[in-house]
């Protein structure tokens, strides 16, 4: 952190919303761990689409009882972009 100052940096967040439409290699989510990969989603700290198409979000409860958030993509048979 520059000059002292105790700001959150701004290129760890969501860069998606659900509805969106995305090429294929476009990143999704940067240095968060509340979310996870789900369908045509790769990647571990920069999670990062597979194919074109829609996103959507899905929660499945974890084995502890904690509900997770997972980030999926529809695919598309059109071209996006």
């Amino acid at each position: 952190m520059t000059g002292g100052k105790r700001r959150p940096r701004k290129d760890k967040e969501l860069k998606v919303s659900s509805g969106q439409l995305v090429k294929t290699g476009q990143i999704l989510v940067r240095g968060m761990g509340t979310y996870k990969r789900g369908l045509c989603v790769g990647g571990r700290d920069p999670l990062f689409a597979l194919c074109s198409g829609s996103i959507y979000f899905s929660k499945r409860k974890a084995p502890r009882g904690k509900a997770q958030t997972f980030i999926n993509i529809k695919p598309c048979e059109e071209k996006v972009g």
